[in-house]
């Protein structure tokens, strides 16, 4: 009796292990058919962040600016991805950034609403005004609509000098939220006090910036108290040169004006004679013709 069982129970498990795998087969083939076309799919949705920002100044890009809590930003999105997928057959590079975790990018291109959509070609932006459906977004680019529009001034391009400060702002801006964050949230410091803290913390640095400009406006022009004997000897000898220089010349001014006068004097009285001269003349004439007249 007990070998017959024994029996049963070996004949049992290759037909449970053949009953488990014949259920678990499906499921994994069905999985693979599922998952595997999905992720071999390339994403033609590209994010970009503060560090590779720079690749959208080549070749021609959409980008759109967007925050997960805007309802605007919500409905476009799917509207968006839509028009990514005839990324690679319009040949355009479609992007998108979160300005919620890019600030940066935010300051940069100067987002004051949301969505914005820009328009790059070859490093020129333009802002993108038309409706904002898929059909509209194909048709500007089929049809180069995006050449009607004014691009952005150099001045206020996103790889100008100015739009770097302002990206270096709003980072600045971002970093001191989050730290405000931090003490009132996590440390328990209430607002005001922190408050206090970030006033204090602006006071500590500007005396602290105005120091440095004082020193190194010392170093480059140091007072002549402070100064060494040896520059206070070459710069004292340089003005007494400047000086004689001057002497020099006004003396020289000077003698030019006396011959100038001299000159005119003895013109004056040349002049003067010869006018005397010719008087003479005509009073001796005069003489002369009444003599005649009398014999």
């Amino acid at each position: 009796m007990a070998a017959s069982v024994s029996c049963r129970r070996r004949e049992t498990r290759p037909l449970s292990r053949i009953n488990s795998f014949s259920i678990l087969y499906p499921v994994v083939v069905l999985y693979c058919l599922a998952v595997l076309p999905v992720t071999a799919k390339p994403d033609n949705l590209r994010v970009i962040t503060d560090t590779d920002w720079e690749d959208i100044l080549t070749g021609e890009w959409m980008i759109e600016f967007y925050a997960p809590w805007c309802p605007a930003c919500q409905q476009l999105q799917p509207l968006w991805n839509e028009f990514a997928d005839w990324s690679e057959d319009i040949g355009v590079n479609i992007a998108k950034v979160d300005v919620t975790e890019q600030p940066g990018l935010s300051g940069r291109f100067i987002i004051t609403a949301l969505p914005t959509i820009y328009h790059c070609k070859d490093g020129v932006f333009r802002r993108y005004q038309g409706a904002r459906t898929k059909e509209d977004f194909l048709s500007f680019i089929d049809e180069k609509k995006w050449q009607s529009i004014e691009p952005i001034s150099s001045w206020f391009g996103p790889s100008s000098f100015m739009m770097n400060m302002m990206s270096a702002l709003f980072k600045l801006s971002m970093f001191i939220r989050q730290c405000h964050t931090y003490l009132t949230e996590h440390v328990g410091i209430p607002v005001w006090g922190s408050y206090v803290i970030f006033g204090l913390a602006t006071l500590f640095c500007g005396l602290t910036l105005g120091l440095v400009l004082v020193f190194f406006a010392d170093y480059v022009f140091p007072s002549r108290r402070f100064s060494s004997s040896a520059s206070y000897q070459k710069k004292h000898a340089m003005e007494q040169a400047r000086l004689r220089q001057q002497l020099e010349e006004e003396q020289e001014e000077a003698d030019g004006e006396e011959e100038e006068d001299e000159d005119e004097y003895v013109g004056s009285v040349e002049e003067w004679s010869r006018e005397v001269e010719n008087e003479d003349n005509v009073r001796k004439r005069a003489v002369g013709g009444g003599e005649e007249e009398d014999t």
